[in-house]
């Protein structure tokens, strides 16, 4: 347990990263080169929410799972306050991503982010086993879709403009994503494996 902080952190910063060239490249380029933070996610062993959320036990590992959120959260503040004053050009465009989730509100956000969960899933399950090309091709297709990434989505809102963050708004279309992510986590094994409660 004392290790899932740590580990979490790293992973938030890892997904900023892949945030930071998504919004200054753009396109599928940037959806492309998002990717590099999940891989090292993957390849370092780090604790991601959207990998770790579709493997936890069905009762248990529930506060191990809110750790590895925290973490997550935390390491996309870091990542957003060093970028938010070094590479201020990355501030507008993802005002504009806040902007969007917003203007679709929590419901649309919440099913947008049942999609991702079910891609990262995937792709994990796939990185497991020694498969990395889903990983690759799965963070593009999650982005080019519009499905929302509650830990990509942390860090571009919180590198977005103060007054825009800090809307009521904000925190509700943000709790709906982490739930969608949780429930698109899971869609696969509470369809093909209902009655399974161990971790795989």
């Amino acid at each position: 347990m004392k290790k899932i902080i740590p580990l979490a952190i790293l992973a938030g910063i890892c997904i900023s990263i892949g945030c930071v060239v998504n919004l200054r490249v753009g396109g599928v380029a940037g959806a492309v080169l998002f990717a590099f933070g999940l891989t090292t996610v993957v390849y370092y062993g780090l604790k991601l929410y959207t990998g770790t959320a579709g493997f936890i036990r069905l009762k248990g590992d529930w506060v191990m799972l809110g750790l590895v959120l925290l973490g997550n959260i935390i390491g996309c503040l870091l990542t957003a306050w060093l970028i938010a004053y070094a590479q201020p050009d990355c501030i507008e465009p993802a005002s504009k991503i806040l902007a969007g989730r917003l203007a679709k509100g929590p419901f649309a956000c919440f099913l947008l982010a049942i999609g991702c969960g079910f891609i990262m899933t995937t792709a994990v399950e796939f990185a497991r086993k020694g498969k990395m090309l889903p990983l690759l091709l799965g963070v593009p297709v999650f982005i080019l879709c519009g499905f929302a990434h509650s830990i990509a989505d942390a860090f571009y809102f919180l590198v977005s403009p103060a007054e825009q963050m800090l809307q009521t708004e904000v925190l509700v279309v943000y709790i709906s994503e982490v739930l969608g992510n949780f429930v698109g986590c899971n869609l696969y094994r509470w369809t093909l494996f209902p009655f399974e409660t161990e971790e795989k």
